[in-house]
């Protein structure tokens, strides 16, 4: 997953970020993006257990990694390249735009989530009570605690974020701050590495709370009438995982050689994460690892991107790197057969998955919960858990295919 380019900025030659440090998108961001596309759903799917072979039940890191390290690399083609291009000022401007746009698409996905809850719920189509199951009842009545009104401009004002509707306005907090990131780079490369790590510890706030600091560690709250409640995805910790793919694809840090050294102190890595992963604890019985993921839940706790976190994620992208090959040359089949065709079709379908990731992203939060209220009234049999996941799946498809037809506005092009 990490970038074709094989050279880095170092002291000395930030001018250089005047030339664009790729010209030409990566096969393999818009694969791996993909692959977490489908992540996403199945994970977001009640009582789907598919979940069980996804990464974040064998490791610390998940699809959200993934996610969010590609949207980096992807970042840094888009708008990076509208910076050296067109300046400071027109770049900026473009990531104001984006971060507009994501702002719109978070609302109309609470509302829509919210709309189909209340109707599943109300009208006794499913089993359950569906809006209560996402915890948004303080839309929909009041307390002595909150009222509808409030509840409402919190929303707007991003300062009420459930816990399923977060991962959007982190990732438009991690947009505002590259402005800045490209204005420190024109200085020296070295101050967008002190803004990104200092930002991500100042968002550990076990490391606050272990030195008696509790108040100094950064964090939005999620709900205006509740303290302790934070949002899930804290930003200043998560950009950390956004800015390693950006500078990446941007060329400001080198692609890492492919050694056998390397490869097998990655898969080291991986591989001593089982013990302490879910599987390790709840399946395998390693009870010495529960006490110690509760001792050291600092180092892999996800909402403020602990440290091991990052660390297995980096070894499972550099595996995923080695196995793409260079420039993604493994990801299309040499051969002419239909086993070639048959992976030729797959990685297309994925790729293009990818390439549509945020409609992609947004219609698969909503249809996780259709599929979660499809198996509530089908059943969780293995063989309809396994037809709701084949569904959900052509489903993010069709809407990728469909997005890609849009945004090319066949209406344009001449008649034949």
């Amino acid at each position: 997953m990490a970038t074709s380019a094989d050279t880095s900025f170092g002291p000395g030659k930030v001018a250089a970020s005047a030339a664009p440090a790729v010209r030409v998108r990566d096969p393999r961001l818009d694969f791996y993006r993909g692959i977490a596309m489908f992540i996403i759903l199945m994970a977001h799917t009640p009582g789907n257990f598919f979940t069980s072979w996804i990464p974040a039940r064998w490791g610390f890191s998940d699809a959200t990694e993934m996610f969010v390290f590609c949207s980096g690399m992807a970042s840094a083609i888009a708008f990076g390249r509208t910076y050296d291009r067109a300046g400071w000022m027109l770049g900026t401007a473009r990531v104001g735009y984006r971060v507009w746009q994501v702002y719109w698409a978070h609302i109309g996905l609470f509302f829509a989530i919210l709309a189909l809850t209340i109707a599943l719920t109300e009208w006794g189509i499913g089993t359950r009570n569906y809006w209560q199951q996402l915890a948004l009842h303080p839309v929909l009545m009041e307390s002595e605690r909150w009222e509808t009104w409030d509840t409402l401009l919190g929303l707007m004002t991003l300062r009420y974020v459930p816990n399923y509707f977060d991962i959007l306005p982190m990732y438009m907090v991690i947009l505002a701050m590259m402005p800045v990131i490209m204005l420190l780079a024109r200085v020296h490369i070295g101050l967008v590495a002190l803004m990104v790590i200092g930002f991500w510890i100042m968002a550990q706030s076990a490391f606050w709370e272990t030195i008696g600091r509790p108040d100094m560690a950064w964090q939005f709250g999620a709900i205006p009438w509740r303290e302790d409640r934070v949002w899930f995805f804290n930003p200043f910790g998560w950009q950390l995982a956004f800015f390693t793919g950006f500078a990446f694809m941007r060329g400001w840090l080198p692609a890492p050689p492919v050694k056998a050294w390397l490869i097998g102190l990655a898969l080291l890595v991986v591989l001593a994460n089982i013990p302490f992963s879910n599987i390790g604890v709840r399946e395998l019985g390693f009870e010495w690892a529960r006490d110690w993921r509760s001792d050291y839940n600092g180092l892999i706790n996800k909402t403020d991107f602990g440290i091991l976190r990052y660390t297995q994620f980096l070894a499972l992208a550099y595996l995923g790197y080695v196995v793409a090959g260079e420039g993604g040359k493994r990801l299309i089949a040499t051969g002419t057969g239909a086993l070639g065709a048959a992976w030729n079709g797959f990685v297309g379908l994925v790729t293009k998955v990818g390439q549509q990731s945020l409609a992609v992203f947004l219609f698969s939060m909503f249809f996780a919960r259709v599929m979660g209220f499809m198996l509530d009234v089908m059943g969780r049999s293995t063989w309809n858990v396994v037809l709701v996941n084949l569904v959900g799946a052509t489903m993010l498809i069709i809407v990728a295919f469909a997005v890609a037809w849009f945004k090319g506005q066949p209406w344009r092009k001449p008649a034949k």
